[in-house]
C-alpha cells in the first residue's frame, strides 16, 4: 500500500508538471497568447490522471505470482483501455476509426520499444548481480 501511495503521488505530480510544461510551451512558442481556462483544466486533469495510471500500473510487474507474459498483458490492457478512454473523452485522439487505428499502432509501437528497453536493462542488471554473487 505504501508503494501504491508513493507511486500515485509521483504520477500525479509528474502529470501536473507535464501539463504546466505543455501549456507554457504553447503560450511561449505558439501563436496563442491566451488560454481557455476550461480547456486547460480538462487537459491538466487528463495529464494528471494519465501520469497516475502510468506510474501505478507497473505494479503488475512486482507481483511474483504472475508470469512475465501475464504481467505484460495485464499492464498493456490496463494502460490501453485507460489511455484511450481518456484520450477520446478529452479529445486528444479524434473519435474516428482511422484515428483510432493509427493511435493504437503508434501506442503499441512505443509500448514495444519501451518494454524491450526495460526488459534488456533489467536482464543486464540481473546478470551483473549474479556475476557479483559468483565472485563471493
Amino acid at each position: 500500500m505504501k508503494t501504491f501511495l508513493f507511486r500515485s503521488m509521483i504520477g500525479i505530480f509528474f502529470g501536473a508538471f507535464l501539463a504546466v510544461l505543455f501549456t507554457n510551451s504553447i503560450v511561449l512558442f505558439g501563436e496563442q497568447d491566451l488560454i481557455d481556462g476550461q480547456l486547460f483544466l480538462k487537459n491538466s486533469l487528463g495529464s494528471i490522471f494519465c501520469g497516475w495510471f502510468f506510474t501505478v500500473s507497473p505494479l503488475y510487474f512486482e507481483n511474483p505470482k504472475l508470469r512475465l507474459a501475464q504481467q505484460t498483458g495485464l499492464h498493456f490492457l490496463t494502460v490501453v483501455v485507460l489511455y484511450f478512454i481518456l484520450a477520446f473523452g478529452i479529445g486528444w485522439v479524434p473519435f474516428e476509426w482511422s484515428s483510432f487505428f493509427s493511435a493504437i499502432v503508434f501506442f503499441a509501437g512505443f509500448y514495444l520499444i519501451f518494454w524491450a528497453a526495460f526488459y534488456l536493462y533489467f536482464r543486464n542488471q540481473a546478470k551483473k548481480l549474479n556475476d557479483e554473487l559468483d565472485l563471493l
